[in-house]
């Protein structure tokens, strides 16, 4: 058996539940984002040295395929996926509130790019709240599992603040203001 099956020659591709349709739909754009996501944190993770952050990564892409398989999923809402839903959203914010709660990480804006795991974590979560803004999209016309949009919102918070621990870790100063460059002190995920 081959993984070129041929069926997407013309552009079409199957949902859970088997219906067609064109590789182009918001749906498919949603879960693919999510899957440019997961890769994107795993290219991450294969550069980070703090094992912490290496570790809890590894598991939310494994939750990933999960939201992504909910997102591919046009009936996920009839019946909630039960390995999507408030208590992995819970768990995501515990880690949020953890991280945060650390002396020095949330200190200013962070300039994206002063170390290399944490720059890389800056993109997943940009590629994040990209997803994020496509299942937002996705729900405006269409049925989505309930969860997955609180997740990715945890999620993109989180990824940020695996960018600051990173570098506060290492000692690594990623402030935005500096002496040329004056204003409010003050960090958001965005």
């Amino acid at each position: 058996m081959s993984i070129a099956t041929k069926h997407g020659d013309k552009g079409q591709t199957a949902l859970i539940g088997g219906r067609r349709v064109s590789k182009a739909d918001l749906r498919v754009e949603a879960y693919g984002t999510i899957d440019e996501l997961n890769s994107m944190m795993g290219f991450a993770r294969s550069i980070c040295e703090d094992d912490e952050v290496a570790e809890l990564t590894k598991e939310i892409q494994r939750e990933l395929f999960v939201v992504s398989g909910a997102v591919a999923n046009p009936r996920a809402h009839e019946k909630e996926p039960q390995d999507v839903n408030a208590e992995i959203v819970e768990r995501l914010t515990k880690e949020v509130n953890r991280i945060e709660a650390m002396e020095g990480i949330l200190a200013d804006w962070s300039l994206p790019g002063e170390h290399t795991a944490s720059a890389a974590y800056d993109m997943a979560r940009t590629v994040c709240r990209r997803a994020e803004r496509l299942v937002v999209h996705l729900g405006e016309g269409e049925e989505v599992a309930t969860q997955v949009i609180p997740y990715l919102n945890r999620l993109s918070d989180l990824l940020w603040l695996f960018s600051r621990l990173i570098e506060l870790r290492a000692g690594v100063d990623a402030h935005l203001r500096n002496e040329t460059h004056k204003g409010a002190r003050w960090s958001r995920a965005w």
